[in-house]
């Protein structure tokens, strides 16, 4: 996923201050910029600005980039700025992995200017997962089990992707034991389902069974 990791607002130099003419002081904007949900087609740090003029409600649309990145959630409100009033931040997002600490984006950069402050990144993308395991029947046997994943995101990946992505880091953290022992190189664990034998009486037409009246009626009748 993407996330924002630095804001800087003009006339704030921390994250205690309040800005003239702001409803919400700058501990609530960064609270809200984390919310911001982004598509970056890149693997590059980008800059996004937001310059308005009051009266006004900011939200994640006033968020203006470059042509690749891309605002999910433009609704979500960032501040409020009253009538002859402006607001000016910079705000720099980049992909990445998990959750990053404010802490821990300050360490990454070489240095941080006065006024640049670090934040909390939330780079996952998944919101919730359920999961459900069934009884199902495959053929003749109904000992087989069939798997229900149920997966929400903020609507940066589908689902099936990030289904899909899942499983690849999985497999390529589990490939660390194969290795192990020649055994599992040699070793056929994926077997196929048996095909189902079909008689011929399975698909004859029920005039050439030999039924009783009640039952050749009863089958008639049902189709």
């Amino acid at each position: 996923g993407a996330a924002v990791n630095t804001v800087q607002i003009d006339g704030v130099v921390h994250e205690f201050s309040t800005v003239d003419g702001v409803v919400e002081d700058v501990t609530q904007i960064i609270l809200n910029l984390k919310k911001v949900v982004l598509a970056i087609d890149s693997d590059d740090e980008r800059s996004l600005e937001i310059d308005v003029q009051g009266p006004a409600d900011v939200t994640a649309a006033d968020l203006q980039g470059g042509a690749d990145v891309e605002v999910l959630n433009p609704d979500l409100h960032i501040a409020t700025v009253a009538a002859g009033k402006s607001l000016h931040m910079t705000v720099t997002a980049v992909k990445g992995r998990g959750y990053t600490s404010a802490d821990e984006n300050k360490k990454l950069r070489d240095e941080m200017p006065i006024g640049v402050l670090a934040v909390d990144s939330i780079y996952t993308p998944i919101e919730r997962v359920n999961y459900q395991v069934e009884n199902t029947r495959v053929g003749a046997r109904d000992d087989y089990d069939k798997l229900t994943f149920d997966i929400w995101t903020n609507g940066s990946i589908k689902p099936s992707d990030a289904l899909s992505l899942g499983a690849k880091i999985l497999a390529e953290h589990l490939n660390l034991f194969m290795d192990i022992s020649p055994v599992a190189a040699e070793a056929s664990v994926m077997v196929e389902a048996e095909p189902v034998a079909v008689s011929a009486s399975d698909s004859a037409p029920i005039e050439d069974l030999d039924l009783s009246v009640r039952s050749y009626n009863c089958l008639k009748r049902a189709g």
